[in-house]
């Protein structure tokens, strides 16, 4: 487990499904502003479950359950993915579980993917996407040292309207690692 004061990224575990399904996926529209692909009814018996545990075999997606570290609950769910072992660079995305919100868990949980990114993996570059409304998100990212790239004029429909989205990036080099973290 990579672990920072608050949260902690491990291996998604099988018993992770349920909850990240119900917390996340069967929240119709918060699923449609956190994820590109239209939402359509699936469910935890039909095997298709975005949460299933990934095998050893996808080297361009590095998917993680986000934990609580106060409570050791599930706090939600974290990415690296479009994964570009040529140019060393990659997108990071999360999602977390309502009541982990607001915490101080996302931020935390952005420095936690940064740290794997570039010094696991040995990335030279992370970029984020996010809708220009989720100020949490941005917030998140800048305390981390990513900076605004640009905007994407009405480029996501999300529940049933246009919205513009915010690119943010961070190389490597300009990411200030957490006096927390060794």
């Amino acid at each position: 487990m990579i672990t920072g004061q608050l949260a902690g990224l491990r291996a998604r575990h099988p018993d992770d499904v349920a909850t990240l399904h119900a917390g996340l996926y069967e929240d119709v529209p918060n699923h449609s502003r956190s994820d590109s692909r239209p939402w359509r009814p699936l469910t935890l018996a039909s095997g298709h479950s975005l949460y299933e545990p990934d095998g050893p075999s996808d080297d361009g997606k590095a998917a993680f359950s986000v934990v609580d570290l106060a409570t050791g609950e599930l706090a939600g769910e974290a990415l690296l993915w479009g994964i570009d072992p040529h140019n060393r660079g990659a997108h990071l995305g999360m999602s977390l579980l309502p009541g982990a919100r607001g915490r101080g868990i996302g931020a935390e949980t952005v420095q936690l993917l940064c740290h794997y990114g570039f010094t696991v993996r040995g990335l030279h570059r992370l970029q984020l996407e996010t809708l220009a409304d989720n100020p949490a998100m941005i917030r998140a990212a800048q305390s981390a040292g990513f900076q605004v790239e640009g905007t994407l004029r009405r480029s996501a429909w999300v529940y049933g309207a246009f919205v513009d989205e915010v690119i943010l990036g961070l190389p490597a080099d300009e990411w200030e690692r957490p006096s927390w973290q060794n």
